[in-house]
């Protein structure tokens, strides 16, 4: 895909003049194989400092609004990324996350399923654990911290200092028969979310301040430390 490529040089160029990213784990990012990515949403920045910081191809999930703006429709379409109807179920892009991650490639999601603006975590969606359960994708979560001051200091024609951690992969486990009821469900995204939190600060983990420590019950490490 040409005009993807293309898209992500050009995004990867902006991203290296506009910030001064500090990204850790990057060696925690399989080379290969299907793997669903997970972020906290602050705004939308979020997922081009994600893309710009894997090495490898990376197909995000975006807001069927994005869509229909003149020159971010332009740029989301021609990257592949996924229209997602927002207050609904939208099964059609359910879907089509699935086909990416069957294709054995990366699929990049916002479980809070909108941004913040503070960058304090909201409570996650369900949504993304269910995706990870019927693909057997191991997940990852990637903490963002600093974008949300990208306005004032590209208008005192400063970088904007980022820091990207992305984390541990791991598997969700399902006890017994493998069935997963709506509760078990919740809980694995409380663990997922978690997961994430434990990447930013105090200040930024919102919903997920406290439990960080607890033991994880449905999850398992892809990689030991």
């Amino acid at each position: 895909m040409p005009a993807r490529d293309n898209i992500h040089r050009v995004g990867t160029f902006v991203v290296n003049r506009l910030f001064d990213c500090d990204v850790y784990g990057v060696e925690n990012i399989p080379a290969t194989g299907r793997l669903l990515m997970y972020y906290n949403h602050i705004n939308i920045l979020d997922p081009v400092l994600t893309c710009a910081a894997v090495p490898r191809d990376v197909y995000p999930v975006s807001k069927e609004e994005n869509f229909n703006k003149p020159i971010v429709g332009y740029i989301t379409r021609e990257y592949g990324t996924i229209s997602l109807r927002r207050g609904e179920v939208d099964t059609q892009a359910f879907k089509r996350s699935l086909d990416i991650l069957k294709q054995e490639d990366v699929l990049l999601v916002a479980p809070e399923g909108t941004r913040s603006g503070h960058g304090r975590l909201q409570n996650g969606k369900d949504g993304p654990t269910l995706m990870a359960l019927r693909s057997g994708a191991p997940l990852i979560p990637v903490g963002l911290v600093g974008q949300e001051h990208f306005r004032s200091r590209v208008r005192q024609l400063r970088k904007t200092p980022v820091s990207i951690r992305i984390g541990r992969p791991f598997r969700f486990v399902a006890n017994g028969s493998g069935r997963v009821n709506r509760d078990d469900l919740r809980a694995m995204t409380t663990e997922a979310m978690r997961e994430l939190a434990g990447l930013l600060p105090a200040s930024n983990r919102g919903a997920y301040a406290e439990g960080i420590d607890e033991p994880r019950k449905w999850i398992t490490y892809e990689l030991e430390n």
